[in-house]
């Protein structure tokens, strides 16, 4: 990893690339002072590609509600690989069905997330509304891959969970059109509305024993 992340180093050309590079090696280094396989990968392409290495033929594979997944390809890729067993809940027929992948997702053998935002410390920072995403990265699944734009790191702890609250939330409150405050005028009004998207708000400092967590940044 180290040595492909330096030739890419060597032939950056523009100015956010070779800070995108060198802010990648700090993150590369604290996320595996905190127990996780990281990556850098330059592209999406690239990105994907080392999501397919990772996961074994025949591995149960689930995912949350993740824009950026979907966006990047990783989701169409898995699917067009024809060599894992893939449970897409977009593809659910019925609320009952949907239920059941959000499920499934404890005894899959590979979780797929990305990240709401992270320090540059190494500390993910997600927020969710049902839960099943942040239980599913917290316990059940055998591997857990979080897929996470350098776009999305933060200074500290305190500004991650101001982007997640306060950037993520507003976004993803209009991609589901959901009647919270913060989808009406962008800001977050750390609200208790019954629509709320920020029901559990979730660190994960260390990947733990029991679980192997693996991160890829890509810019």
């Amino acid at each position: 990893m180290r040595a492909v992340f330096n030739d890419f180093a060597v032939n950056m050309a523009t100015p956010k690339e070779i800070r995108n590079g060198k802010l990648a090696q700090k993150l590369i280094k604290n996320l595996e002072r905190r127990h996780f396989e990281a990556y850098f990968c330059p592209t999406a392409a690239d990105a994907v590609a080392r999501v397919l290495e990772l996961i074994p033929d025949g591995s149960s594979v689930t995912w949350g509600g993740s824009a950026t997944l979907r966006e990047m390809g990783v989701t169409t890729a898995l699917a067009n690989a024809h060599r894992y067993q893939v449970w897409d809940r977009d593809l659910a027929q019925t609320d009952a069905e949907k239920q059941e992948i959000y499920r499934k997702a404890f005894v899959a053998d590979v979780y797929l997330s990305s990240a709401n935002a992270m320090s540059e410390d190494g500390v993910l920072v997600n927020i969710d509304g049902n839960g099943n995403r942040v239980a599913a990265i917290t316990f059940g699944p055998k591997r857990v891959i979080f897929i996470v734009g350098l776009n999305k790191v933060c200074p500290t702890v305190e500004s991650a969970l101001a982007r997640a609250r306060s950037t993520a939330a507003p976004i993803n409150a209009a991609r589901f059109d959901i009647g919270t405050p913060c989808q009406v005028d962008g800001s977050c009004h750390n609200c208790n509305s019954a629509q709320s998207i920020c029901n559990f708000v979730h660190f994960l400092r260390n990947s733990p024993a029991i679980k192997t967590i693996k991160k890829k940044l890509t810019s």
